[in-house]
């Protein structure tokens, strides 16, 4: 993930860390569905304390835009990537449906690109 802390902005770091994964879900770079970091991971990986980037899931998931599953982990929502929830629900039956029936998951991928025209 694309984040770079400046530590001599007004902004405070958990904020940074909002705003950056807002704008790369926005972007369509964090599609919905997109898995974030574990938050330790994440604050190592970018040199903050865990509180801080906690703050920052905190925040992101009070707006709607991830959202926190558990064990599961912290997914960034259709709000957030601009896509309905009703084509993720679609797109999440599909992967069950060929998964179920024993599709590879490059072929159901390929059947996906047909059927788009792509």
């Amino acid at each position: 993930m694309d984040i770079r802390i400046d530590h001599g902005s007004p902004t405070p770091p958990y904020e940074q860390v909002r705003l950056r994964i807002a704008e790369l879900a926005a972007a369509g770079l964090l599609p919905a569905g997109t898995k974030l970091p574990p938050v330790r991971v994440l604050a190592a990986d970018l040199g903050l304390a865990v509180n801080t980037v906690a703050r920052a899931y905190k925040e992101l998931e009070a707006a709607g835009l991830v959202e926190t599953r558990g064990r599961l982990g912290t997914v960034v929502t259709s709000r957030a990537a601009g896509t309905s929830s009703q084509a993720q629900r679609a797109a999440a039956a599909y992967a069950e449906q060929t998964r179920a029936l024993g599709v590879a998951p490059e072929t159901a991928l390929a059947l996906v690109r047909a059927a788009l025209g792509l």
